[in-house]
């Protein structure tokens, strides 16, 4: 290769144009006078331009100061046929021979596309894969919203920095099959480590929940750091994942971070470079009470699809609001199990951080408490400003939640934490997701992956609209009253 340039197909009197000149013709050969042959490769939708004296075309010249330079125009719909449907492509300059062939991003948008609709026309299952996957909650959440819209899913490939949350996970997180690949690595080193990524397979859909350390409130505090790129460890972490989208070229990619997250100069590299990529980039924060959800929690999740796959949260479904209370999620603690303690040193701290002017305050919620602030994952450090529970038998005793009643108040099987202890069991809930939105994002996806590839048709979405409390499992059985656009067959995944 002498020459590597990206350029646009332009049009002139109602035909594709493309038009070459200066020294990417020069190089190759194609100097004023030279003859040249033009070769369609309809295969790879590919043009080559060949030196040849007998050839139909000719190398054109254009007078620039003192010197020529040569110039290439075609401006045939024939020759250029093979290039339809792509704006911009690649021109890459040989020994007398100049290639051109689509921009590499439009090839992958197409092949993304067609390989996801092939599985769903074969009513196969799409793979997943997992960067920083935790215990899985957030991939668990998905995979099950996909099913109740009627998609096959299975987890391909789970990352993540700590090997005994990815053997939990495969033990008990059924999202996990035989095959799923377990990745114990930093994101960092995996992203380049060639060897390891050229044996990980495409997927259709990406999801992630990059480390937030550096762009969380606490965080940022902690360390006093004027953006969140500043921390040592995890603010460098959209470069891995960028590298790691690239290699995998999902359909789609999902990230959830705290909202904080969405000014950060990682989002906006995020949101730009997705662009680049062909990706269209949708973004909300999810409340975690509007799905009736205990902890008060926010996220703010993305969802980039491959431009031509249509996505909207706003057709998100949300359940009918009803009044929860703490009361229903706690196990039974005896009133005199050692659980149960003044916290008198928790106190005495925050009377020392009210003098201080500090707004650092003990958390305390009851029983009849309608909701409970966000627990992090050091809950089991017993922090003061972490949510405390006040006895009902004694009003003067308070003790933490037991881990099963974290998982509760976020909405998570049981399941997904059974054998845990205390410590990593509180740390893999508080750097998770509030299960039931997240369940929903799935479920809207899986019905907008399904219209599509056309197993549905767009009416779906209409029902969706006409009906804001209903969930999109039930959208989409009133959607299944209009004419499928495919063989009944093909909608046996959503019985």
């Amino acid at each position: 290769m002498k020459a590597y340039e990206t350029t646009k197909i332009g049009h002139h009197r109602g035909n594709p144009r493309l038009w070459l000149q200066g020294r990417k013709a020069s190089r190759a050969g194609f100097h004023p006078g030279k003859r040249f042959r033009v070769r369609k490769d309809e295969t790879r939708s590919m043009l080559v331009l060949e030196i040849d004296a007998d050839g139909e075309r000719g190398v054109s010249r254009k007078i620039a100061g003192a010197g020529e330079l040569p110039v290439i125009d075609i401006n045939s719909a024939e020759d250029l046929a093979v290039l339809t449907g792509f704006t911009r492509v690649r021109v890459i300059s040989q020994k007398l021979r100049i290639v051109i062939l689509p921009c590499a991003v439009e090839l992958a948008k197409k092949e993304r596309l067609a390989r996801l609709r092939a599985k769903i026309a074969a009513a196969a299952a799409i793979s997943v894969g997992s960067i920083s996957h935790g215990g899985g909650i957030l991939d668990h959440a998905l995979h099950s919203g996909m099913r109740a819209a009627g998609v096959k899913s299975r987890l391909a490939f789970a990352n993540d920095i700590r090997p005994e949350l990815l053997e939990h996970a495969s033990a008990h997180n059924d999202a996990w099959d035989d095959e799923t690949v377990s990745l114990a690595a930093p994101m960092q080193l995996l992203a380049f480590d060639a060897w390891a990524m050229d044996r990980i397979d495409k997927v259709e859909v990406l999801c992630a929940g990059i480390p937030c350390s550096g762009a969380s409130r606490s965080g940022r505090a902690k360390r006093g750091a004027g953006h969140a790129e500043e921390h040592p460890e995890v603010g460098h972490l959209i470069a891995p994942f960028l590298a790691i989208v690239a290699k995998t070229q999902p359909a789609v990619v999902l990230v959830e971070n705290v909202v904080p997250y969405r000014t950060s100069a990682s989002m906006f590299i995020l949101r730009h470079q997705l662009r680049d990529l062909g990706y269209q980039v949708h973004e909300a924060v999810l409340h975690a009470s509007e799905w009736n959800v205990l902890e008060n929690r926010e996220r703010l999740c993305m969802v980039a699809t491959t431009e031509g796959l249509d996505f909207d949260f706003a057709l998100l479904s949300r359940p009918v609001k009803v009044e929860r209370r703490i009361a229903e999620i706690l196990e039974t603690v005896a009133p005199d199990d050692d659980r149960w303690s003044t916290m008198a040193g928790l106190l005495a701290k925050q009377d020392r951080d009210r003098e201080k002017g500090n707004s650092f305050k003990m958390q305390i919620v009851t029983a009849d408490s309608t909701s409970c602030p966000t627990i992090t994952k050091g809950y089991a450090k017993v922090r003061s400003t972490d949510p405390k529970l006040r006895s009902s038998h004694d009003p003067s005793l308070l003790r933490q939640f037991t881990l099963l009643e974290h998982a509760r108040l976020k909405g998570v099987p049981a399941f997904l934490i059974k054998g845990l202890g205390l410590t990593l069991g509180h740390e893999l809930l508080g750097q998770s997701v509030c299960y039931q939105p997240f369940e929903a994002v799935g479920e809207l996806l899986g019905e907008f992956i399904l219209a599509d590839a056309g197993v549905l048709r767009a009416p779906a979405r209409l029902a969706a609209n006409e009906l804001p409390n209903a969930s999109l499992a039930s959208v989409l059985t009133t959607a299944l009253q209009y004419a499928p656009v495919v063989e009944p067959a093909q909608l046996s995944l959503l019985e």
